[in-house]
């Protein structure tokens, strides 16, 4: 019958209360502490640890009977010296990084009260670790002992908080369990006050830490195995692992377990080992050494051997040895259970293996670290750089030491520039949360905050040659040697090509020309033809791809140029959808094979300008905006020579396209004060020359061809809207022209778009909606009248559908065709891909799909624009 539990369990409860409540009073203290204050108590204490490293590494022996004290003397130094070294000028108080380009302002904050766990093995000097890093944070925290260092760790805590309290800390601020008991360490691990659990110490202790279901930081244990490469320095290697093994009699968990020696070198290595006093354990002595040494229940070391020198372990196996043996030495084969000597020791034992070749000992050591030692630590002794990294990528630990001894080289900063820490992650290998070694900012919650701050906006643009016959640049262009002409057939046929090719020839060295034409561009280019032209360009391998013709023509040509640049590039990578052009998921590369000219002979894509291509998925019959900067020409020549045939139908689409072109970028949410001027002379330009250019006024036709640069020069960099993206797929569907579907769509999309949103588009330079109010300053523009928005943008709408009809243009899609019955089988899918084209992102408002297909089924009958 168990009765003193119950009363033990009270007590347990009361003590942890007792100790987590003043670890909140300290902590509260501490919120108004500042970096300075905080920073000289920590120095306070780690210079009352230096000052005291001997006397504690004498209690720790002394109470422990483990390890070594001159060794200690070096942990404690090492605890205090090179951990406030590391740490002094961390920024762990307040305000630790303002970002003013980027709007960001990083605050540290303590994690909370913190428990901390210490081992047998280190106790006085995790103890001082622990401290400097709890206080340099601002974290309170209570220790839980192991019960076999109680009185010396109990001495460490009492130094380094005696100098903080001196320095200005709370009285509370390192506290610790004055009985200890695995009752009272397991009622402070989970006590809902404590915030956090640093944990060294066995796996079981570990183990229950990351239990609490709070943030803990434990580490794993280590069966580090070092690797003797046959290149090896072998007088430092073993120089190496003879200081490691020894220090503090090998209870520091980063040091060499095994070595894995190469065949090359093996018995000169093991005779260097047995020149500096390793004994070799005979064959027949190693059942006893490992009775001894290894709970074969539980397959680890017994309680007393680490940190017991090499002498007494031989001595309690019975092997007799000379009294300056440094380390005893085990030659095995097997790696496992069924060989407890191939597992983790922390003491001066060292098994050894001989390796057949690099394979197998690579093999050897990846099977020792997953023999309890993954993450952890592995050493390699090696003058092969390559072979090195080789290693470092194949073994699964977190720590990888070269040329070092593992365990003063694990620990970090003595040998190398790691960090400084007495508590190893081993990350999820070692079902640790962390892979690094500890440190202060393992022990602090960030918190950012983040100003509202407008996306960098830019203008990119090709250079631009205007006017009539500007196509003679390309007399003077630079390096031209092969050009490859892109068009569609009516270039061809009406001359326009041999302009080009004219032109070319009157380059200086125009008798070497060379060039050659792919002229079959259909109208919306499909893939299907771009692979047909880029087969040509492959073989032809041009220097310049002069591109000429409609907005088809340019968008084909783009897709060749970059699929020729970059034969890797993809369709499906380009086609999806982007928030952001600088951010998208797939790229192109930068061209560097071919220039690109652009040479428009419609007025209505403004692809010469722009970074878009418009192709249709010959698999699909689907259009796709593809975007990406890389698709912008390097020239754009705007020549209203090349416009003089273009059929009235096309100049009637076109330049309704040109006037979407221009809206859309006007209230677009990326639209800025850099491309809103040319939006607006793009839109005025429309509205005062369409009709005559329809009409035949030459005059006219150039101000269009101009206002469709300039509408393409806004949208290039503002984008447009889901106009654009209810007819791209309209277009797709019933194969009409895209100009009409956009001109159908247009005063169902401003209507749409004045409206109060449902929801709201997400750009931070779009501060609030006010499309309304864009619409009527547009409006105004172009000569609209009117006393209100609403009456301005309903004013806008009635001119545009003015000038559709006055172009011959029906505004619905019945009018142009379009079977009701195929409409209504097409409609859903129609609106989900509007959705989804690229165009949509920057509406000046977030459309949903069934706000796009009532946009549709208005087109269908022109609700409230035809009769």
């Amino acid at each position: 019958m168990i009765k003193e539990p119950v009363k033990e369990e009270v007590d347990v409860s009361k003590m942890i209360n007792k100790l987590v409540a003043n670890g909140h009073t300290a902590l509260d203290e501490l919120d108004d502490y500042d970096q300075e204050k905080i920073d000289h108590i920590v120095h306070q204490m780690a210079m009352a640890a230096l000052d005291h490293h001997m006397e504690l590494a004498e209690l720790a022996v002394e109470e422990t009977h483990r390890g070594v004290v001159e060794d200690k003397a070096v942990k404690n130094i090492y605890a205090s010296e090179y951990i406030w070294h590391t740490i002094k000028n961390d920024k762990t108080v307040g305000v630790i990084k303002d970002d003013k380009e980027r709007q960001l302002i990083t605050v540290a904050e303590p994690l909370g009260v913190i428990a901390g766990i210490t081992p047998v093995t280190n106790p006085t000097s995790t103890t001082i670790f622990k401290s400097l890093l709890a206080v340099k944070t601002r974290n309170p925290i209570i220790f839980a002992f192991h019960p076999q260092a109680q009185s010396s760790s109990v001495a460490a805590a009492k130094i380094v908080l005696k100098a903080a309290v001196e320095a200005g800390a709370p009285e509370n601020i390192i506290q610790w369990i004055d009985k200890p008991s695995l009752d009272a360490t397991t009622a402070l691990i989970n006590h809902d006050g404590v915030a956090s659990v640093l944990a060294t110490g066995g796996p079981a202790m570990v183990k229950a830490a990351y239990s609490t279901g709070k943030p803990a930081l434990g580490v794993g244990p280590g069966n580090g195995p070092v690797y003797i490469e046959k290149t090896a320095n072998i007088k430092r290697a073993v120089n190496d692992i003879l200081l490691s093994k020894t220090f503090d009699n090998g209870m520091i968990c980063a040091s060499e377990n095994s070595a894995v020696i190469d065949d090359e070198i093996y018995e000169e290595v093991c005779q260097e080992f047995k020149a500096h006093n390793a004994f070799f354990v005979a064959k027949k002595d190693q059942k006893a050494l490992r009775d001894a040494m290894f709970d074969p229940k539980r397959g680890g070391v017994r309680g007393p051997i680490p940190g017991m020198s090499a002498y007494n372990i031989a001595k309690l196996a019975g092997i007799k040895v000379p009294k300056e043996t440094k380390i005893l030495v085990a030659e095995i084969s097997e790696v496992g259970p069924q060989e407890l000597l191939s597992a983790e020791k922390l003491s001066p034992v060292l098994t050894i293996y001989h390796a057949k070749n690099t394979q197998n000992a690579f093999d050897l050591c990846d099977a020792l670290l997953h023999f309890g030692g993954l993450g952890h630590t592995a050493g390699i002794q090696s003058q092969d750089d390559d072979l090195i990294l080789k290693f470092g990528i194949k073994m699964k630990a977190s720590r990888v030491i070269v040329n070092t001894p593992s365990a003063l080289g694990g620990i970090g900063n003595m040998y190398n520039e790691m960090i400084p820490s007495l508590t190893l992650g081993t990350g999820s290998w070692g079902k640790n949360s962390i892979s690094h070694n500890v440190s202060s900012f393992d022990l602090i919650n960030i918190k950012t905050i983040a100003k509202r701050r407008n996306n960098m906006q830019w203008v990119k643009l090709p250079r631009v040659y205007f006017e009539k016959t500007s196509v003679r640049y390309l007399e003077d262009m630079p390096g031209v040697k092969k050009v490859m002409i892109i068009s569609d057939p009516s270039m061809v046929k009406f001359g326009y090509a041999d302009i080009v090719i004219n032109e070319l020839k009157r380059r200086p060295n125009g008798n070497e020309m060379q060039y050659e034409i792919f002229s079959d561009i259909e109208p919306d280019p499909s893939t299907d033809t771009v692979e047909r032209g880029l087969k040509q360009i492959r073989e032809f391998e041009p220097d310049t791809i002069i591109a000429i013709g409609g907005g088809s023509a340019l968008d084909a040509g783009k897709n060749m140029w970059m699929f020729y640049e970059h034969p890797e590039s993809s369709f499906f990578g380009a086609k999806q959808k982007y928030l952001d052009i600088r951010k998208r998921t797939y790229k192109f590369g930068t061209p560097n094979k071919a220039k690109f000219v652009a040479i428009p002979t419609t007025s209505g894509t403004g692809s010469e300008m722009t970074p878009f291509a418009v192709i249709t998925d010959s698999k699909t019959h689907v259009k796709y905006p593809l975007a990406d900067y890389a698709l912008t020409p390097d020239v754009a020549i705007v020549d209203p020579q090349f416009i003089q045939t273009v059929p009235k139908r096309t100049i009637a689409f076109s330049g309704l396209d040109v006037l979407s072109h221009a809206t859309e970028s006007y209230v677009s949410a990326l639209a800025s004060d850099y491309t809103r001027p040319w939006s607006l002379q793009a839109a005025k330009l429309v509205f005062d020359n369409l009709e005559a250019s329809y009409n035949g006024d030459q005059h006219a036709k150039e101000e269009m061809h101009n206002a469709s640069a300039l509408a393409g020069m806004a949208f290039a960099n503002a984008f447009l809207g889901v106009n654009h993206s209810v007819a791209h797929k309209l277009g797709g569907e019933f194969g009409l022209p895209h100009g009409l579907c956009i001109a159908i769509t247009y005063p169902h999309v401003v209507k749409y778009n004045a409206k109060e949103p449902q929801k709201f588009q997400a750009w931070p330079k779009y501060e609030y909606f006010h499309a309304n109010k864009d619409y009527a300053d547009l409006a105004r523009y172009v000569g609209v009248q009117g006393n209100t928005d609403e009456e301005l943008i309903d004013g806008l709408v009635q001119k545009l559908i003015k000038l559709a009809h006055a172009v011959g243009v029906n505004l619905s899609l019945k009018g142009n065709g379009v079977k009701k019955a195929d409409f209504d089988k097409s409609v859903d899918h129609m609106a989900e891909l509007a959705y989804e084209d690229q165009c949509t992102v920057a509406n000046p408002k977030e459309p949903l799909i069934s706000d796009l297909k009532q946009i549709l089924i208005d087109d269908y009958d022109g609700k409230n624009v035809e009769k």
